[in-house]
C-alpha cells in the first residue's frame, strides 16, 4: 500500500533550489487537541500549512510522507528502522535530502541505527521532534521543524559534486550524516542522548561538538561534520539481531540478578555499563559470572554510566580484570549508540572473536578509536 504523502511547492515563483523528504513517524510534534475526543489527537498534514505557514517561505520543495501507522515512539522497533532505512534507500535520487518527525523519548535510538543501516549515505538525513505538540501556542514544534529542513537542504556552495549525484547543482550537502536537530543544536545522531524531559533543550551530546548552531543565522563547526563523499553509493544493512541486553550495574547488585540477566536464553550480548572510567566489582562471583557468559560466546559491550567522558578499561584495579576477561571497551559511545551498533553488527557478524573486534571500530563516528 502506497504512503499517503503531501507536496509543498515554494510560494516564490523562483526555482526550487532543492528536494526535501519528510517522513512522519509519530510523536509528540503531530499531535492537536480536539474537543471531540477531549484529547491530543495526530493532525492531518494535509493541513500542515494552517499549522506551519512559515513553510510557504522556504525556497524548496517539500514532500511529506506519513507512515501506515504513527506511533509514540516509546513503541519503536527495528522493523521500522528498517522502513525508515528502506525509504531512505527507495527514494534516494529523486530528494536531496531527508527529514524525520520523530517522538524524543527514542529519538536518539533511531538516530543511532539509522547510521549503522545507511552504508555510503551521502546526503542529511535530519531527525527532529518537540517536546510539546504542535497544536499548543507555546510548541518547540514549528522552530525545529523548520530549522531541521534549512539545515537539510543547506549546501557548500564552495564545493561541486563530483560524482555524479543529485544534490544542487550550487553545491555539495552541508551535513551529509544522520544528524538530530533539537532546541537550536545539531548534533551528530549517534552520539547524542535524551537528558530532559520538561524542559525544550532535551538532548545533548557530550562527548563531541555539535554540528552546528541556530540563533540569528546557522553556525557550522564544520571541522567536525563528516565530510561529503563523492561517488559514494547508499547500500542498507538490514538484518538487525535484538538478542542483547543492558546491564546497569549499582552498589549492591546481587549475584542472582547477574546470573539471571546473563543467563537470558539466546542472548548474544551485553552493555555493561560500569561505573566511571568502565570500573566494576570485583567480587570473584561477579568477574566468575561475566567470563562464564563470555567463554560461551556473549560478548560484553562497556559503556560508561556517566554522560561524558570514556571508559578507560585497566586504568584502575575495578576495571582491569574486565579487561583481562575480555570485556570489550566501548570508549566514549553512549548507551543509545551501543545498543543500535549490536544490533546492527549481531545481524551481520556470528564469530564472537570477530564481533569483538569490530566494536572497536568507528563505523560512522560514533566512538572515539
Amino acid at each position: 500500500m502506497p504512503y499517503k504523502t503531501v507536496h509543498i511547492s515554494p510560494a516564490s515563483p523562483r526555482q526550487s533550489r532543492a528536494s526535501v523528504l519528510v517522513i512522519y513517524t509519530g510523536g509528540t510534534f503531530g499531535m492537536i487537541y480536539d474537543p471531540k475526543a477531549s484529547g491530543l489527537i495526530p493532525f492531518d498534514f494535509d493541513r500542515v500549512l494552517d499549522r506551519v505557514p512559515e513553510l510557504n517561505r522556504l525556497d524548496f520543495d517539500i514532500t511529506i510522507l506519513t507512515l501506515h501507522e504513527v506511533i509514540d515512539s516509546s513503541n519503536m522497533k527495528p522493523a521500522i528502522w528498517v522502513e525508515l532505512a528502506q525509504i531512505i534507500q527507495d527514494t534516494y535520487d529523486e530528494y536531496d535530502s531527508f527529514v524525520i518527525l520523530h517522538g524524543t523519548d527514542t529519538m536518539s535510538y533511531t538516530a543511532s541505527a539509522l547510521s549503522f543501516m545507511l552504508v555510503g549515505l551521502n546526503k542529511p538525513v535530519i531527525l527532529t521532534g518537540a517536546q510539546l505538540p504542535i497544536g499548543v501556542a507555546r510548541s518547540d514544534a514549528r522552530e525545529n521543524f523548520i530549522t531541521a529542513l534549512e539545515i537539510a537542504a543547506a549546501v557548500d556552495a564552495a564545493a561541486v559534486d563530483e560524482g555524479g549525484g543529485l544534490t544542487p547543482a550550487k553545491g555539495v550537502p552541508l551535513v551529509p550524516e544522520v544528524c538530530v536537530y533539537f532546541n537550536s543544536l545539531l548534533l551528530r545522531g549517534n552520539r547524542s542522548t535524551k537528558q530532559e524531559s520538561v524542559q525544550f533543550n532535551a538532548f545533548i551530546s557530550e562527548n563531541y561538538p555539535h554540528l552546528a548552531t541556530a540563533g540569528v543565522s546557522i553556525d557550522y563547526n564544520r571541522l567536525f561534520i563528516r565530510p561529503y563523499q563523492p561517488g559514494q553509493q547508499l547500500s542498507l544493512r538490514t538484518t538487525l539481531d535484538p538478542n542483547i541486553t543492558i546491564l546497569k550495574l549499582f552498589p549492591g547488585i546481587t549475584q542472582p540478578v547477574v546470573e539471571s540477566i546473563v543467563n537470558i536464553p539466546d542472548l548474544r550480548a551485553v552493555v555493561l555499563e560500569t561505573f566511571g572510567a568502565g570500573n566494576a566489582p570485583t567480587d570473584g562471583w561477579f568477574l566468575d559470572t561475566i567470563k562464564r557468559a563470555i567463554d560461551r560466546g556473549v560478548v560484553f559491550f562497556n559503556v560508561s554510566q556517566c554522560e561524558g567522558g570514556r571508559v578507560t578499561q585497566g586504568q584502575y584495579q575495578t576495571s582491569k580484570q574486565l579487561l583481562q576477561i575480555g570485556v570489550v571497551s566501548g570508549a566514549d559511545i553512549t548507551t543509545e549508540a551501543a545498543v543500535t551498533k549490536l544490533m546492527v553488527l549481531l545481524g551481520q557478524e556470528h564469530d564472537p572473536a570477530k564481533l569483538r573486534v569490530l566494536l572497536t571500530q568507528s563505523i560512522s563516528g560514533e566512538m572515539s578509536e
